[in-house]
Formats: structure tokens, C-alpha cells, sequence
């Protein structure tokens, strides 16, 4: 099994365009949920920042991830910053598993549209543990570069 690569928003539904007011003729297309995962080693987190990656204009941001498969040696803390606005204040990692950050409010308007232009995704860390892993996920709703999940008049 490979991987694809699609551009642009990918709408899924049974019903493309409005053609009436009941269930059947409305349209009821939605954009799909994906990720991106970035492996860090202890190493990487030691170097205290770095970049995860680029989320794609107009994006919404579902959902951010911390999973600790091998546990740091001392405290460790990570923090993730999108389009320049952190997500949340560092969080601890103090045990193997999954933290789902909770966005701050602040970060809401970045969390409802990214921006017109591809939005880096960074991080900041604390800790030199010698040995641990952890891999950050952030889900996302692709959507064209002005916010709009809908296809213009010319796209099929």
C-alpha cells in the first residue's frame, strides 16, 4: 500500500449540488479530517526548538496531540506553536501515552482559519533528557486558501 497526494480541499458526500429543499436534493458534501504526525526524538526535543512542518492555507484545526512512546529520562515540556500563536501553554510530559492539548482561547481565530498562506507549524521545548520519543499529531480540515470548503462554479 502507497501513499496519494491529494491538493485542495476533498469534499465527500452523495449530494453535490442544491437541487430542492428536502433531504436527497440539498447538498451534504464535507470536508474530510487529516494529519500530520511528526516523530521527535530526544535528541531533537533537547535542541529546545524546531519545526514540525506546514499546514495548508485556510486550514481549521481539529485537533493537536502529544504521544510519549518511550518516556524522557527527566522533565520534559513541549509546546506547539501554529501560524506564529501557540496552542496551549507547554505541556508536561511526565508519563508514556496520549495528551490531548486543549487550545487556548487565544489561539481560536488560528484554530478557525489558518490564514491565507501556509501556516508553519513550531515547537519549544525544555528538558535534555538523554533518552524518550514522542510524536505530535495535528488534525486538520483542508479547505481552499480563503477559509471556503465549498467548490467554486468552475470546479467539478
Amino acid at each position: 500500500m502507497g501513499f496519494a497526494t491529494h491538493l485542495g480541499p476533498w469534499l465527500l458526500g452523495t449530494v453535490k449540488d442544491t437541487t430542492g429543499t428536502t433531504a436527497g436534493t440539498v447538498r451534504n458534501t464535507g470536508a474530510t479530517i487529516v494529519a500530520q504526525t511528526t516523530n521527535l526524538t530526544a535528541a531533537q526535543v533537547a535542541g529546545l526548538t524546531g519545526t514540525l512542518g506546514f499546514i495548508p492555507a485556510g486550514a481549521v484545526i481539529t485537533s493537536v496531540q502529544f504521544l510519549t512512546t518511550t518516556l524522557f529520562a527527566s522533565a520534559t515540556t513541549l509546546k506547539v506553536t501554529i501560524a506564529g500563536v501557540d496552542v496551549a501553554a507547554a505541556s508536561t510530559i511526565t508519563l508514556a501515552g496520549t495528551i490531548a492539548v486543549a487550545p487556548a482561547a487565544t489561539f481560536t481565530p488560528v484554530q478557525a482559519n489558518v490564514g491565507a498562506t501556509d501556516a508553519a507549524v513550531t515547537f519549544t521545548a525544555t528538558g535534555a533528557s538523554a533518552t524518550g520519543a514522542v510524536t505530535v499529531i495535528i488534525a486538520y480540515v483542508v479547505r481552499n486558501s480563503d477559509g471556503s470548503s465549498a467548490p467554486t462554479a468552475y470546479q467539478n
